[in-house]
């Protein structure tokens, strides 16, 4: 079996091969240099002691357990929170992008305008907004649920714009041939176009859902009285007097669970892969044994 040919560059030779190695080790010399410098730096003005690690590393540390309670209780906050919002703006966009495709042009006013309004605006001015239209109104029913209003304000606007590329992306031919069947257009929407949107923008819609969990750490800067991951890691810097060490933690935990959706979400888009390939070559498959049946008969 031949190797696959390359498409859009050639494929590099010895000599280019060597250079790349080249300038990967001159890159990766270069890197680990500074990353020695910075320590040395660090360790040169005391930022390396057990005192200041200690609370975070060392479980014989008299602050170990009180700290690792603050920073699970403020995870919990921020991973219910941004659940929510997911779950919201996942509805909530699907139901957005189908009232854009579905609504006659004069319906579609009011949708493009919420859409557009709710785009424009930066994610932080959204939760302010609405944590003070909530206090002013008198509705106010805590922190928590002014950060999952605001995220899915935001967001769901952005997945509703992923959804509707996704579905005009797809070749017309398949509407019109559902309409040829007697479905109506909200049956195409639903039963056609909307699953193959969702599989193709997959990759996208993932990408969003980091960016909510993300999000939530606006929350320590304009809502004060939020208990969240961003607030836990600003009391815990006052309490030891450590920002370095405490921002160093809680950016390790972001990430941690970055790469946790990440690998969810190339398991999910495996496994929908799988499940087409599959009904893909059952559908052969199937018009292979008609074709052999109607070939016997004949």
């Amino acid at each position: 079996m031949s190797a696959p040919t390359a498409v859009l560059f050639d494929a590099p030779g010895p000599r280019a091969r060597r250079r790349i190695l080249i300038a990967s080790i001159v890159a990766g010399l270069a890197l680990a240099a500074v990353v020695v410098a910075v320590l040395v730096r660090l360790n040169d003005r005391g930022q390396l002691t057990e005192e200041l690690w200690g609370p975070f590393f060392n479980p014989g540390n008299e602050n170990f357990v009180d700290v690792w309670q603050l920073i699970a209780d403020g995870l919990v906050v921020t991973l219910r929170a941004a659940a929510f919002a997911v779950v919201l703006s996942i509805v909530l966009g699907l139901v957005i992008a189908s009232l854009r495709l579905s609504l006659p042009t004069v319906g579609r006013i009011p949708v493009i305008a919420v859409v557009e309004l709710l785009r424009g605006l930066p994610v932080i001015v959204t939760l302010l907004y609405v944590d003070i239209l909530l206090r002013a109104t008198g509705t106010h029913q805590g922190t928590e649920v002014s950060l999952v209003i605001g995220l899915t304000l935001y967001n769901m606007v952005i997945i509703s714009e992923i959804v509707r590329a996704g579905i005009q992306s797809l070749p017309r031919g398949q509407v019109e041939a559902g309409l040829a069947i007697g479905m109506t257009s909200g049956q195409v929407l639903r039963s056609i176009q909307l699953p193959q949107a969702v599989r193709a923008m997959l990759p996208s819609l993932i990408s969003q859902l980091v960016v909510i969990l993300k999000d939530t750490a606006l929350a320590s800067i304009v809502l004060s009285t939020i208990t969240d991951l961003g607030k836990s890691a600003d009391t815990t810097r006052g309490f030891l007097d450590n920002p370095l060490q405490t921002y160093f933690v809680i950016g390790l935990i972001y990430i941690a669970i970055n790469l946790v959706l990440s690998q969810i979400a190339r398991f999910v888009q495996h496994r929908m892969s799988i499940g087409r390939g599959s009904r893909t070559a059952a559908t052969v498959d199937a018009d292979k044994g008609v074709q052999l049946t109607g070939g016997q008969a004949a």
